[in-house]
């Protein structure tokens, strides 16, 4: 679901570099060993042919449980001493008893990215690590989260005429539905499928964004971040100019993505063409039930002013609308650090 084919195989083709990487490491040190203690290769050698010799035996003998279980039970105590004079005499050469095994990154999964089927974790480390250079927004989520996110900075005194809440409670009530939002995001009879934050500059609706998205990409989930600006060029390139393989495969993610984030809708140039390109990747998102977040200046009336009225009624019905005011958060983070 997260991952494209493309970034899937890409994290695959690593595991194939790194695992091809593992044997050319372990060939060099055999074969610095083989030079330095001559006897470890005798030793090696003497292995493989007493597998061989053994599994022969084995073919050879009688059916019965005591022919078949001898040569194993010699075969086992051969080796035993095999590998401990080998052993033995890696140690005091200097080396580890394991030099000459195949060192991996990850032993749990020995460099495959699976185990029982499952994906490792370093797979899912790989995972996240893509997701993020992805989303574009990278950076400013190691500052902009839920752990740093602070209502202090929100008034608790002045009460809104049209909700009967201080911007501190309003911003309770939207942040336990953004919690909402990302606990049950996954889930098919999850309450908020596509969310609209709107109000004035600076009172934290990137911020929300922001602690949303990163949130939902340490589970593996894919997020794409973008300006109104940014996605219509993204959107213009790929239609307009068909030699851009690079916007038409952004486009596809675009529409393909977990959540899609579109910050301050309203700024970008409004014409026919981006009200036709903004109704018809937000209806094809809805069509796939993939989620997007909106975050804008315009309340509805403005929205609907400003874009065609088959886009807003879909905003409308499809989206949950949070306005969110205050002060301007930037200016009391100044106040209280001073302070």
């Amino acid at each position: 679901m997260s991952l494209t084919n493309m970034q899937y195989d890409e994290i695959i083709r690593s595991y194939n570099r790194i695992q091809l990487e593992n044997k050319r490491l372990q060939n060099e040190r055999i074969a610095t060993v083989y030079s330095q203690i001559p006897r470890i290769k005798e030793i090696n050698d003497e292995i493989s042919s007493l597998s061989l010799a053994t599994t022969r035996a084995m073919l050879l003998s009688n059916n019965s449980p005591e022919d078949s279980n001898k040569p194993i039970e010699e075969f086992k105590k051969k080796l035993t001493l095999l590998k401990e004079e080998r052993i033995k005499l890696l140690i005091e050469n200097g080396y580890k008893p394991d030099y000459l095994d195949m060192h991996y990154h990850c032993n749990d999964c020995k460099d495959t990215g699976y185990i029982d089927n499952k994906k490792c974790h370093c797979f899912k480390k790989a995972e996240i690590e893509i997701l993020y250079n992805q989303s574009n927004i990278r950076e400013i989520l190691k500052s902009e989260n839920f752990d740093n996110f602070n209502l202090d900075y929100f008034n608790d005194s002045d009460i809104d005429s049209v909700t009967g809440k201080s911007p501190k409670d309003n911003m309770n009530s939207v942040l336990n539905i953004c919690h909402n939002f990302v606990d049950n995001f996954s889930s098919p009879d999850r309450k908020y499928n596509n969310l609209l934050f709107f109000g004035k500059t600076g009172v934290g609706k990137t911020y929300l964004t922001n602690c949303i998205a990163r949130e939902l990409l340490d589970q593996s989930i894919s997020v794409i971040y973008l300006s109104a600006i940014g996605l219509f060029d993204i959107l213009s390139s790929a239609g307009f100019d068909k030699s851009d393989i690079d916007a038409k495969n952004k486009s596809q993610q675009i529409t393909d993505c977990d959540l899609l984030i579109i910050d301050d809708l309203g700024t970008e140039l409004s014409n026919s063409f981006t009200n036709s390109a903004l109704f018809n990747k937000i209806n094809e998102r809805l069509i796939n039930k993939k989620s997007t977040i909106i975050s804008t200046n315009l309340g509805l009336p403005e929205l609907m002013e400003r874009y065609s009225e088959r886009l807003t009624s879909r905003l409308a019905k499809e989206y949950t609308f949070m306005k969110i005011y205050g002060d301007d958060l930037r200016h009391n983070r100044k106040v209280k650090s001073s302070n």
